[in-house]
C-alpha cells in the first residue's frame, strides 16, 4: 500500500501535467483566429505570436512546432462542433421539428464560422501530403462521422424509417454538401446558406421517404387553393369534375323522389 508521501508525489506530476494540458488548450484557442485567417501554409509560430498576447518562446515551450499547435487548435474546435446538434436531437419531438432545428443550426455554422471550417478542410487536405497530420485528421473525421450518424439516427426514429445508407456514406454525403456551399459562401454567394439548407432538406427527405409525400402534399395544397379561388379554367374544370362525380354517386331513386316532390307540390 502506498504511503501518504508516495501518493503526494504521484499527485504532483499529474497536477503539473493537467496544468500543462490546460495551458496548451488555452494557447490553442488563442491561436485559432490567426490560423483560420491565414491557413496552414502562411502560418508559423512566430506569426501566431505576433497576432496574440503570447510570446514566440511561450508557444515553443508548449508546442513542438506549428503542426502540433494547429492540430491542437482544430481538435478543440471540432470537439465543440460535434456537440452542436445534440440539443436539437434531444429536444425535437417530431420529424418536422427536428428538420427545422437541424437546418437552422447548419445554416448558422456556415454563416458564422466559415473561416474555422475552412481551416479544417485546409488541415485535411494537408494530411494528403503531411504524414504528421494523418492520425489526428482520421480521428477528427471519425468524430464528425459519428455526429452525422447521431443526427440521421434521430431522423430515422422520428420518420419511423431505417437509414438507407451506412454511416461513412452519410458522412461523405453531408460533408461534401457542406464543403461545396462553404466555398460558395466564402466566394461571396449570398444565397449559399439558404441553398445549403434547401439541399440538405431535400437529401434528408429523400433518404427517409419524405420527398414524394412532401411533393404530393404540395400538389394537393395547390389544387385546393385553385379550387377555392376559382383560379382560371383549371380551377373551374376541377370543380366541375368533382360535381359530376358527386351527381354520378347519387342513388338512382333520387330522381324519382325529386319528381314525387314536384307532383306533391
Amino acid at each position: 500500500m502506498a504511503s501518504p508521501t508516495e501518493k503526494q508525489r504521484d499527485r504532483v506530476p499529474r497536477a503539473r501535467a493537467d496544468r500543462f494540458a490546460e495551458r496548451r488548450a488555452e494557447l490553442g484557442d488563442a491561436a485559432l483566429q490567426t490560423l483560420s485567417n491565414l491557413g496552414y501554409a502562411r502560418t508559423s509560430l512566430r506569426e501566431i505570436a505576433q497576432n496574440s498576447v503570447f510570446s514566440h518562446g511561450v508557444l515553443h515551450y508548449y508546442f513542438d512546432d506549428k503542426v502540433d499547435l494547429i492540430v491542437c487548435s482544430v481538435r478543440q474546435y471540432k470537439a465543440r462542433c460535434v456537440t452542436r446538434y445534440d440539443r436539437v436531437t434531444a429536444d425535437a419531438a417530431s420529424y418536422d421539428e427536428m428538420m427545422e432545428g437541424f437546418l437552422r443550426a447548419l445554416g448558422e455554422t456556415l454563416r458564422d464560422e466559415a473561416h474555422m471550417h475552412r481551416l479544417w478542410y485546409d488541415l485535411r487536405a494537408q494530411a494528403l501530403f503531411e504524414e504528421a497530420f494523418r492520425a489526428d485528421v482520421a480521428a477528427i473525421d471519425k468524430s464528425l462521422e459519428q455526429m452525422v450518424w447521431r443526427i440521421m439516427r434521430r431522423f430515422s426514429e422520428l420518420a419511423e424509417a431505417p437509414p438507407a445508407l451506412s454511416p461513412p456514406v452519410l458522412y461523405a454525403l453531408f460533408d461534401g454538401l457542406f464543403q461545396q456551399y462553404l466555398l460558395r459562401h466564402l466566394s461571396g454567394d449570398e444565397k449559399a446558406v439558404e441553398a445549403l439548407r434547401a439541399d440538405a432538406r431535400s437529401a434528408i427527405d429523400t433518404l427517409f421517404g419524405r420527398g414524394r409525400a412532401r411533393r404530393v402534399g404540395d400538389q394537393e395544397e395547390r389544387r385546393l387553393v385553385a379550387t377555392r379561388t376559382g383560379d382560371g379554367a383549371a380551377g373551374v374544370s376541377a370543380h366541375g369534375a368533382r360535381l359530376e362525380e358527386g351527381v354520378d354517386a347519387l342513388p338512382r331513386e333520387m330522381p324519382l323522389r325529386m319528381g314525387h316532390l314536384k307532383s306533391v307540390q
